[in-house]
């Protein structure tokens, strides 16, 4: 799936090119399932954005969007040493960067894939990608969150909240999730021990003493209320907006922890995962399955801002 130019959902069409040529620390994945996310359009509207994350080359072609696969190793490269050829993979490639993920076949490091549990399908798999090591190692490595710290994790009916939930309660923490009333059976159900309704409750009035607060929403002034419900020495961590010199002198003089979360494809993350999907103490929930060529269709999905869990493509 070539995206012809940045723009509308039209300019994402169908091509016809050769299978990439590996490298010797690659493996050639027949990709079964792949998994979008916000940011893959985002990315497919705007130009600049989409030359920043994908490190694009001036006049490199083609530009295919997507990081998150699962398939199947179809070919390996002189160095690999872990996969084998019909092993079952799945994570996220080469992010950031050209992760060229909208393909039947896809070029992909060894050291960026784990082996898919034979218990989980392909397209929950490919679900637990960016957005399942997004709210890993935010909760984990940057954040190193411990039984009995409380943690406000906002969208959490969303794609990388939904596993956010669901890791912030395996971690032994006390959770708390926003999202609209609509999804508040969906929220608790991942295991969230209180919900709010951000459309009625102003979460920093009910919220001020959270260890880690978990910001998705990309407005600075959002990410101003998120700081009002941490206490101090606790940690508010952004995964979309950008925070700017007033606010991070804010949080420096209220002795609060502000970070902006960068996710990177990385092989052991995304094995500490696999452990946990294959233990069901972690599920990726589809809202939504298309066809390859539908995949202009889950944009659109994505671009409503009312997706729970995830939307995955199948080939």
């Amino acid at each position: 799936m070539i995206l012809k130019s940045p723009g509308g959902v039209e300019n994402l069409v169908i091509e016809d090119i050769p299978a990439p040529v590996i490298g010797d620390n690659e493996v050639l994945v027949k990709v079964a399932a792949i998994s979008i996310n916000p940011v893959d359009a985002t990315l497919r509207k705007n130009g600049d954005f989409l030359r920043l994350v994908l490190h694009l080359q001036k006049d490199e072609a083609p530009v295919i969007l997507g990081w998150d696969i699962s398939g199947v190793v179809a070919a390996t490269g002189r160095a690999v040493t872990r996969l084998r050829k019909g092993d079952e993979v799945f994570g996220m490639v080469n992010f950031t960067g050209h992760g060229k993920a909208y393909a039947e076949y896809v070029a992909a490091r060894e050291d960026q894939l784990a082996l898919k549990p034979s218990a989980v399908t392909h397209p929950e798999a490919a679900a637990a990608t960016l957005a399942a090591l997004t709210a890993w190692q935010t909760l984990v490595p940057l954040s190193g969150v411990k039984a009995g710290d409380k943690v406000l994790i906002h969208s959490a009916a969303g794609g990388v909240g939904h596993f956010a939930v669901q890791l912030a309660r395996q971690l032994g923490a006390y959770v708390i999730g926003t999202s609209s009333a609509a999804n508040r059976d969906f929220v608790l159900g991942l295991g969230a021990h209180e919900h709010i309704d951000y459309a009625t409750q102003r979460f920093e009035d009910i919220v001020r003493d959270a260890d880690l607060v978990v910001d998705s929403i990309p407005d600075i002034l959002h990410l101003e209320r998120s700081l009002q419900a941490v206490k101090p020495r606790g940690k508010l961590i952004s995964l979309v907006a950008f925070p700017d010199e007033r606010l991070s002198r804010k949080a420096l003089m209220s002795r609060k922890f502000l970070y902006r979360m960068e996710v990177a494809s990385d092989g052991d993350d995304m094995r500490a995962i696999a452990g946990l999907l294959e233990k069901r103490q972690l599920r990726s929930h589809i809202s939504g399955t298309y066809g390859f060529d539908q995949i202009p269709l889950a944009h659109q999905q994505l671009e409503s801002g009312h997706t729970k869990g995830k939307v995955v493509i199948t080939l």
